[in-house]
């Protein structure tokens, strides 16, 4: 080190790396770190563990179910004049709807009735023994289509969408199959050229296809806990890193509470449809149908510049599940598209301490005069 320090360059060093360093107290030193490190990150797992806080927020009663799916209305819903605009809200498939219910101070839903708006959440709730058979074009043409229906019903006007993540994905199909039913569009941090930034990702996918089919075929479904390690391939350490700062919260403070919160809503996944999975796995991620005009629903390619729509597209600049170029190429393909760029990350432009005052306010006000 001192030789660089001296302006070597590493060319400049011709043998092996214990010419120029001991290795004994190298090693030495790297094996007390990583100990450190795994102690630490073990009192951050075992604090999690024993965290005293269970979530007490209760969702509102459903207005419609269709199967394992339900409409959750939030405020007052009905028709007329005096009526504030009706909007459904789409989250993924493969988490749990409350992402955007997740406590009093971070729900877009309550945020989004308590400013007027007839808010409903579209539930997905857990696949059912008939829909282990669902395909996507299945949800799209048997729940979320039927659900825009009787929304229209109710209130007497089609309603806007807001898609988070891969339910943005979902909600652009109704948008070009179905413009009589989606007034306004709203995508967050939505996927759709998924071979941006995914080099390591589709290497993974390829190299696994056949253990991931035989998985598939011998369950009939992706299992949560095979969507968790394909989740935790996208960013490898961040397991380590958050709980080892976890690890040092006070587990009485509100930073402690907030993370009990998130976490438990992470590791409260549900199963995927085996051949939905199929299809976002191989087809999605590995194929890039969507943005090479290749997904198709019924007849139909869902192509975004058919949308005729007011569009806007909020898009986290830290995001590392989505990256930001993917979800911006679904804009820009989109005619008239506004472009929203929020310096948050995936998660934290739902669920951060910010996301009120950075996305539900602009978001809420965009579908007021959308």
């Amino acid at each position: 080190m001192a030789a660089l320090a001296a302006g070597k360059k590493p060319e400049d060093f011709t043998g092996t790396w214990t010419d120029y360093l001991d290795p004994v107290p190298f090693l030495d030193s790297v094996t007390r770190e990583a100990r450190s490190r795994l102690e630490t990150f073990v009192t951050g797992v075992k604090a999690y563990q024993v965290h005293p806080y269970r979530r007490g927020l209760q969702p509102p009663p459903p207005v419609w179910r269709q199967g394992s799916a339900s409409l959750l209305a939030y405020g007052e819903v009905g028709d007329g004049p005096s009526k504030g605009p009706s909007v459904v809200f789409i989250p993924s498939l493969i988490n749990r709807a409350y992402i955007l219910d997740l406590a009093e101070d971070r729900s877009l839903m309550r945020t989004a009735a308590a400013a007027g708006i007839q808010s409903f959440l579209l539930d997905w709730g857990e696949p059912n023994e008939a829909e282990k058979n669902f395909t996507v074009e299945d949800y799209i043409d048997g729940i979320i289509i039927p659900a825009l229906e009787e929304i229209k019903s109710r209130t007497g006007q089609a309603p806007r969408l807001v898609g988070y993540c891969m339910g943005g994905t979902l909600a652009v199909a109704p948008a070009v199959l179905r413009p009589d039913l989606v007034s306004a569009l709203a995508l967050l941090a939505v996927p759709w050229d998924f071979h941006v930034d995914s080099d390591a990702s589709r290497f993974l996918i390829a190299l696994a296809r056949g253990p991931l089919e035989v998985m598939l075929e011998s369950e009939g479904n992706a299992s949560v806990d095979l969507l968790q390690a394909l989740f935790a391939s996208l960013d490898p350490t961040l397991a380590g890193r958050k709980f080892r700062r976890f690890a040092g919260l006070d587990p009485a403070s509100e930073s402690a509470r907030r993370f009990v919160e998130l976490e438990d809503w992470l590791n409260d996944g549900v199963p995927l449809a085996a051949p939905v999975a199929r299809e976002v796995i191989f087809g999605w991620y590995g194929a890039n149908d969507p943005a090479l005009s290749a997904w198709r629903v019924g007849d139909t390619v869902i192509e975004p510049a058919r949308i005729g729509c007011s569009t806007a597209a909020f898009i986290p600049s830290q995001d590392r599940i989505v990256p930001p170029e993917s979800a911006r190429r679904l804009a820009r393909a989109i005619p008239g598209a506004e472009v929203h760029d929020v310096n948050l990350g995936h998660i934290g432009m739902i669920a951060g301490g910010s996301a009120p005052r950075r996305v539900y306010d602009p978001l809420i006000q965009w579908l007021k005069r959308a």
